[in-house]
């Protein structure tokens, strides 16, 4: 079943680490079955917390999913995420 990690940043903390991650991190979905549905573009936020950015991808499963963001190459390049900014992920089970 289709699962979709969303992440939600929620508060800028150092510029530099965000576009370290942000110039590396593309290259950590090669091999991997993953369809970028957002990316940053424009959104509203209707209930919550405001949030900075949003993006959402598409794998074909969760264990796709978790194997990606597992992977040696996503958990070292994630490293300037965590110190760039405060974010939120889920990981979204697809009905079908």
């Amino acid at each position: 079943m289709a699962s979709y990690l969303i992440f939600s940043r929620e508060k800028t903390l150092d510029e530099r680490e965000l576009s370290a991650y942000s110039g590396q991190v593309s290259a950590t979905l090669a091999g991997h079955e993953v369809k970028v549905l957002a990316l940053y573009g424009p959104h509203q936020d209707l209930e919550g917390a405001p949030s900075e950015v949003w993006s959402s991808s598409k794998f074909p499963t969760s264990h796709a999913a978790m194997v990606w963001y597992n992977s040696p190459s996503y958990r070292e390049v994630r490293e300037h995420r965590f110190t760039g900014a405060d974010f939120r992920v889920a990981l979204v089970e697809g009905v079908q």
